[in-house]
């Protein structure tokens, strides 16, 4: 049969046009030969007057089937709107051939064939475009080929689930068992010819009916049920699959490449923190703002939030050049109507920076750049502290100098009692921040802390689908490693709610919920994937968890808090906490001498002054610089030549460490 519907498909389509025009001809004639034989009750020979009768069908109806498109329709992907089309066509025709045959009458014709010939072309026309579809089509091949289709069944009776049904049908990449839906009143029901099943008779019949997957069609669907639903397949081990979001659906139309995988929120068992519309607006419309980092993962989800809170101008600043310009393509294409400025910089730039902010004056600065990889920047640190720490005090003193009314710090909990460069450098730029908020009455300095950021890069989930698609192993550092998530969306908004907040030297901190066992989590991803966990229980499952040991700096568990002073705000999600500083003269002595570390490149030295400068932070013993343990492989080095400089200056001023004027601005 492919054979044979391959010259059909390969004709240009005025050919097939053509065809088709000559196959309705030839059923006009046919229909009312058929008419007579009826009428007369034996095959007939047609007659003078017969054959005028049948040129008449022939002239009236091809004209109506060219004016209501059914040759604009494409056969094989014929829906219910071809279908129409032939209904209001063949009705036309009828009432008209009707007209003259059945009520005016043409001797020699029996008035039968004025009602008989209209119904058998409807009959033909149609027949013939369903057998085209079904053919040409290819549906046939999925009749032949069902067991060897993935099985599934869509969760789901409403109309994205109608929709995801005709798209699969369409596509022969799975075959559709039927329905799944909670309503009691939908159960037992078809539903374009699939049957409406009960959950239960899914958890009872899908292993023995061979269904591999399930595809969830609920995109209105609350959070909270979407998770009930996922506990209740988990146990089923089925491969789970959803659509996207009801605006994403917007334009009413589902393609099986909407399928996505389960979206990790979901998993989570938190709903995601709802923004207080007054705190998103009250410091970005008709304002100037300016992103740091603006190309990055937080970064980038900020200036889309941003942008559509209409600012007059928002402001770019970001060191990589491809990320600074696919964000700037977008941002333009959000939203045409807001002035966005793409601006290559970094942070350690006092002079580049001081030239962004003089030139457009900003009223916000969101502070975002940073290196955030834990183990990248534990390997290296100098330039880990110098971007985030030191990038920071020279971007926010900039921002002072140039009275930039607020500055927002992105911070982490990592920067709660660290145990690594990256959690050290963040805590040294809050530390910043609030040392600043003592001296200055121009510029409200604050930060806002949070935990992982789902889908950022270097995210674990990410990760963990690769290697499932891959057939594992998952590799986990810990099996008892814990974390906080949120959404990336969701950090956007805090951070602009939270500069809506401050007053100066504020630390806020969202409430998160229970932190997520990444092991859990892991599991629940393989499940969800249709795979089984390979462990002692079910030695014979499909993906093995690999522990691989703590990386260098990486803890346990995260916290949120240094200490237990948190205090409410107006979102009710939204806590601010106290954070001890030092004052500011001290701190300013603190990071001069902490810019005469980076300056020599000392990693044991720079190691030694984080910890005088934080309390409670506990370093990774080891130095795993890669530069440090490169230059050991090569020549031992001898006494640190910074170790007086964190003793302090000498009485005759020799040692005395540099100035971070020299250094950050």
């Amino acid at each position: 049969m492919n054979r044979m519907a391959a010259p059909l498909l390969a004709l240009p389509r005025p050919a097939k046009r053509m065809l088709a025009l000559t196959v309705d001809a030839a059923f006009c004639l046919l229909c009312v030969w058929l008419a007579l034989s009826f009428r007369y009750e034996q095959w007939v020979t047609p007659k003078d007057v017969h054959w005028f009768a049948a040129i008449a069908a022939v002239v009236l109806a091809l004209p109506l089937f060219i004016f209501f498109g059914l040759y604009r329709a494409i056969f094989r992907y014929a829906g219910s709107a071809a279908l129409m089309a032939i209904v209001r066509a063949c009705a036309l025709f009828g009432l008209a051939y009707a007209v003259m045959f059945a009520v005016v009458g043409v001797k020699g014709v029996p008035r039968t064939v004025g009602i008989l010939a209209p119904l058998l072309l409807f009959l033909s026309v149609a027949g013939c475009r369903m057998l085209a579809r079904y053919w040409l089509g290819g549906l046939y091949m999925s009749a032949l080929d069902r067991k060897a289709l993935p099985q599934v069944v869509i969760y789901g009776a409403g109309g994205a689930g109608l929709q995801l049904a005709a798209a699969l049908a369409q596509s022969r990449e799975m075959m559709v068992r039927g329905f799944v839906d909670d309503a009691a009143h939908l159960q037992g029901n078809t539903l374009n010819g699939l049957r409406i099943y009960s959950p239960d008779w899914l958890e009872h019949n899908a292993a023995k009916l061979g269904i591999t997957d399930v595809l969830l069609a609920m995109p209105s669907a609350s959070h909270l049920r979407r998770v009930e639903i996922l506990n209740h397949l988990l146990p089923l081990h089925l491969h789970v699959r959803t659509l996207p979001a009801m605006a994403d659906l917007a334009n009413g139309r589902v393609q099986v490449n909407d399928l996505l995988e389960v979206d990790i929120e979901d998993l989570l068992g938190r709903d995601p923190v709802a923004p207080v519309a007054d705190l998103l607006h009250k410091h970005i419309r008709n304002q100037v703002v300016l992103v740091t980092g603006a190309g990055g993962s937080i970064g980038s989800e900020l200036c889309r939030q941003i942008v559509q809170l209409a600012p007059t101008t928002l402001l770019l600043a970001e060191i990589s050049e491809y990320a600074l310009y696919a964000i700037h393509q977008e941002l333009e294409a959000l939203a045409p109507d807001v002035r966005v400025i793409p601006l290559l910089a970094s942070v350690c730039d006092a002079r580049r920076l001081r030239e962004i902010m003089h030139a457009w004056r900003p009223d916000t600065v969101y502070h975002a750049a940073a290196y955030k990889h834990v183990p990248l920047v534990e390997h290296n640190p100098v330039e880990g502290v110098r971007n985030n720490a030191v990038g920071t005090l020279t971007a926010a003193r900039v921002a002072m100098e140039c009275k930039v009314r607020r500055f927002v710090l992105i911070s982490t909990d990592k920067a709660v009692r660290p145990t690594n460069i990256m959690g050290a450098s963040k805590r040294l730029a809050e530390m910043a921040l609030q040392g600043l908020a003592q001296q200055s009455a121009d510029t409200c300095f604050s930060m806002v802390r949070f935990g992982n950021v789902l889908g950022s890069s270097g995210s674990v989930v990410p990760l963990f689908r690769r290697q499932i698609e891959s057939g594992g192993p998952i590799t986990l550092t810990h099996a008892d490693i814990t974390r906080y998530f949120m959404t990336i969306p969701e950090a956007a908004q805090l951070v602009i709610q939270a500069g809506a907040m401050a007053q100066g030297g504020d630390v806020f901190v969202l409430d998160m919920g229970n932190p997520v066992r990444i092991i859990d989590l892991a599991r629940r991803l393989v499940e969800l994937s249709g795979r089984t966990v390979r462990d002692e229980i079910t030695p014979d499952g499909d993906i093995e968890l690999q522990i691989t040991g703590l990386r260098p700096g990486e803890k346990l568990y995260e916290e949120l808090l240094i200490g237990n002073n948190a205090m409410p705000t107006v979102h009710p999600r939204v806590m601010k906490a106290n954070e001890d500083c030092p004052q500011w003269e001290e701190l300013w002595r603190q990071f001069g001498v902490l810019g005469a570390a980076l300056e020599s490149s000392d990693v044991p030295a720079l190691k030694l002054v984080l910890k005088q400068m934080l309390a409670g932070y506990q370093p990774h013993m080891e130095v795993v610089d890669w530069v440090h343990m490169e230059q050991h492989r090569v020549r031992p080095l001898g006494a640190s030549p910074f170790a007086s400089a964190i003793a302090g200056p000498r009485p005759d001023g020799a040692g005395k460490p540099a100035s971070p004027v020299a250094i950050a601005i």
